[in-house]
């Protein structure tokens, strides 16, 4: 496959850079302090169209591809990974899901107001007892005629706090395993849907993650996302965006450390030279290289076919496995280049760090990734 970008994808990967540089790098660590992110930051991503970056523009998107989406967060996850996550999830998962699978009607009610970054999405389909194996879930939708009452906890939910639109997935036949769980949209603002208190992280912090409770929520008909017991294939081909994006994020993190680290060695100066002149951190800093360079290289390759309407699932998760472990890498490299001020919050790559861990958790862990890979090879 051809990986050359084009002119237009790299200017927008030059401007997601100058933003990060401008607006982002300045506030990472507070952001991180506080674990929060300022609602301006959200309104100006809103207004240069980050927030519909792949949502058609006669819905009032960018219309663009997920490749040049994924250039841009890349750019954004190097400077705070965090504030990554919240575009990611809202693109990659919600706007994309309902883009795929919403009816006329459906498109017209949520994804206009999502592309302008009025209603922020959150992906509900995590539970307590249910993670990877998503069959398992025990969030039940029952119907009532004209409407689905909801009940059940969804955790670790992305932007839990301040989203507006909650894409939910529910067992509507408990009996069916898989083939029974169904998917809706829910209104933030519906009866009996009730947010919990935000989850203290080792990293990421600066992203909000909440515990979701659905006690008696009635859904209306026309909210449910395609068929009913359609869910547990939308959930497994919508997942494909959410890796290859993980696998961005990634990239964005491992090469903020790299930079860091190489700027590192060429300062800290040890036995009267540089430490960067020692053939122990040459090495490390080639092997942390040519990961990224191999990751990015994955990465685009899932997205491209994503884009070519080609089947992605096992590229996706060689590309979200190899990456996620390859920042943990990198960033695990850098703080030992950076010796004991590695470990000092002065030094960004300290974040990273713990950034740069649950990459290897969320969207799949690196064991579930390795269970798709080898059944699909096991498949041929």
């Amino acid at each position: 496959m051809d990986f050359k970008l084009s002119e237009e994808d790299l200017e927008l990967k030059q401007m997601a850079r100058e933003l990060a540089e401008k607006r982002l790098y300045p506030i990472a660590e507070e952001m991180d302090e506080k674990g929060e992110t300022p609602e301006e930051l959200i309104k100006e991503c809103a207004e240069l169209g980050y927030m519909g970056f792949t949502v058609p523009e006669e819905y009032g998107g960018l219309g663009m591809s997920a490749t040049s989406f994924m250039g841009v967060l890349e750019e954004i996850c190097a400077a705070a990974a965090g504030f990554g996550i919240m575009l990611s999830v809202h693109n990659s998962l919600c706007c994309e899901i309902i883009k795929l699978y919403g009816t006329e009607d459906q498109k017209k009610k949520y994804l206009p107001e999502m592309a302008a970054g009025e209603k922020i999405g959150a992906y509900c389909i995590t539970e307590p007892d249910a993670g990877t194996d998503v069959a398992s879930l025990s969030t039940h939708a029952v119907d009532k005629g004209d409407y689905y009452e909801l009940n059940g906890t969804k955790t670790y939910v992305t932007n839990g706090a301040f989203a507006k639109v909650f894409i939910v997935f529910a067992k509507t036949d408990p009996d069916a395993g898989g083939r029974g769980i169904s998917t809706f949209i829910v209104d933030a603002d519906s009866e009996g849907l009730t947010v919990g208190k935000a989850e203290r992280k080792c990293g990421m912090k600066c992203s909000d993650t909440r515990e979701l409770s659905f006690s008696d929520v009635k859904v209306p008909k026309e909210n449910l996302l395609g068929e009913p017991g359609g869910g547990f294939k939308m959930a497994v081909s919508i997942l494909n965006s959410g890796r290859i994006g993980v696998s961005f994020q990634s990239i964005g993190i491992a090469q903020a450390a790299f930079n860091e680290a190489l700027k590192y060695s060429k300062e800290r100066v040890q036995f009267g030279k540089p430490i960067a002149a020692f053939q122990a951190i040459q090495f490390k800093l080639a092997d942390m290289a040519t990961k990224i360079d191999a990751g990015r290289l994955l990465a685009y390759r899932a997205a491209m076919l994503k884009d070519a309407g080609e089947p992605c699932h096992r590229e996706a998760s060689m590309a979200k496995m190899f990456c996620s472990e390859m920042a943990n890498f990198v960033a695990n490299e850098a703080v030992q280049i950076h010796g004991g001020y590695g470990y000092i919050k002065e030094y960004p790559v300290e974040r990273y760090f713990r950034d740069a861990r649950v990459t290897m958790l969320y969207e799949g862990t690196s064991e579930a990734q390795r269970m798709v890979v080898s059944r699909d090879l096991l498949r041929e």
